[in-house]
């Protein structure tokens, strides 16, 4: 071969692997994604999307500024619960204690301020539930601990961490009922409502911080001499965090009780804080690479020098500290603590939501923010199921149904992306 010919064999490789890899148009990558199965949170926000229109015709009061606040406040506690679940499961395990776990959370951040009780400690309800999460994620490192050294099913440690903390809940709680929090630190976690003008303030350094984020990575990428497939999805991404941050501190501060604004409840922040948080841990730092690694196969991880036992316990831990964080929110709601706390539909409800969401059950599959799409799907149809005045066992069923179906779809997406090879 003569070197002209060389040279234009070169050419047009070059000019084949520019082609190959020069960025598709989305629409055609959306095309690919849906037959591979990679279908991301699509299905999810169309259902939520229909369940919002059906609600609106269907029941009265539903689609107002008062219904919407609320449903931010009744989804807050099961959103956290349930950004735990999304670690266990991206495991391939399943946490059965965390209702139970949230409950003893609630209990001892109130004991921790209940004058005459014999527990007061000093420094008021912040330090109580700092000691309350501090005491449920020992629960997590026991019971994971369980699970990864000695190697007993998770499904049967934390069912019978289920039993052992509803049993503990009860000691205290039988013969009184519940029990008054009184502290307004514990409180406002459930109940504090942020000015009009602050809301405005949260929004602002929302959509400002999602945009520096997204822009500094970017850059990042340029620099590191990495392709950027299509800069107009990233501005649509940016333009869709601005819209819901003021839309939603719009409808807030629209809301009215006894002639009084509510504004932004302080529990949709800690719910966009913990997002953010949890996402970067498991997005952004070793460990979340680790949890991803362990998930999609456990025995590589362990050849790739990844300690698989260390990571089991440590989501195990946060799992019981979520469940802690959602404990003391909903306990706040109603201000007080009931045999009953942790108990209802709240650990089938947060289970239910990580997996609506999009979190696989198989493990290595799933994001954070499934957890609050799909403990706002969940809320949403409680809300509209009682908003319009239908039978509690209707809600049960509806919410089941949504489940089979979210697992149905994620077991076709995985078969779909073992087809395409991915």
């Amino acid at each position: 071969m003569t070197t002209e010919a060389v040279e234009v064999v070169g050419q047009d490789a070059t000019t084949a692997l520019d082609a190959e890899e020069s960025p598709r148009n989305v629409a055609q990558r959306v095309l690919d994604n849906l037959r591979s199965g990679n279908l991301g949170i699509l299905p999810i926000v169309i259902g939520q999307i229909f369940i919002v229109v059906f609600f609106s015709f269907k029941a009265t009061n539903f689609f107002t500024a008062n219904n919407f606040v609320n449903i931010i406040i009744q989804m807050a506690g099961t959103t956290m619960l349930a950004y735990g679940v999304v670690f266990v499961l991206l495991l391939g395990e399943i946490d059965l204690s965390i209702s139970y776990v949230s409950g003893i959370g609630a209990l001892i951040a109130a004991e921790f301020v209940l004058p005459g009780s014999g527990h007061v400690i000093p420094g008021g309800g912040l330090v109580a539930m700092a000691a309350a999460i501090a005491i449920c994620a020992a629960i997590g490192l026991a019971q994971g601990s369980i699970v990864a050294f000695i190697g007993v099913p998770s499904f049967v440690v934390t069912l019978a961490g289920f039993l052992i903390w509803q049993g503990v809940i009860l000691y205290p709680l039988e013969q009184p009922g519940a029990i008054n929090i009184q502290d307004r630190w514990i409180n406002y976690t459930g109940s504090y409502y942020f000015s009009p003008l602050a809301g405005w303030v949260i929004a602002a350094v929302v959509t400002g911080g999602y945009a520096l984020v997204t822009l500094g990575g970017l850059a990042g990428k340029r620099r590191a001499g990495v392709s950027i497939s299509d800069t107009s999805v990233v501005g649509l991404k940016v333009l869709g965090i601005a819209l819901a941050s003021f839309g939603t501190i719009a409808i807030c501060n629209h809301a009215q009780v006894i002639g009084r604004t509510q504004g932004l409840p302080l529990p949709g922040v800690i719910v966009v804080l913990f997002l953010v948080a949890l996402t970067f841990l498991a997005k952004r730092t070793t460990f979340g690479r680790h949890v991803y690694a362990v998930g999609g196969n456990a025995e590589a991880a362990r050849r790739a020098g990844i300690n698989v036992a260390r990571i089991r316990v440590l989501v195990f831990v946060l799992a019981g500290a979520m469940a802690a964080v959602g404990g003391i929110i909903l306990a706040a709601n109603v201000q007080s603590v009931s045999a009953d706390a942790g108990g209802g539909t709240l650990l089938l409800d947060a289970i239910a939501a990580a997996v609506i969401g999009g979190t696989s059950l198989f493990g290595g599959r799933g994001e954070v923010r499934n957890a609050l799409i799909g403990a706002l799907v969940i809320a949403t149809v409680a809300n509209g199921l009682n908003t319009a005045n239908y039978k509690p066992g209707t809600i049960y069923v509806v919410t089941g149904v949504i489940l089979l179906l979210a697992v149905t779809l994620d077991t076709i997406a995985r078969r779909l992306q073992v087809r395409a090879g991915r």
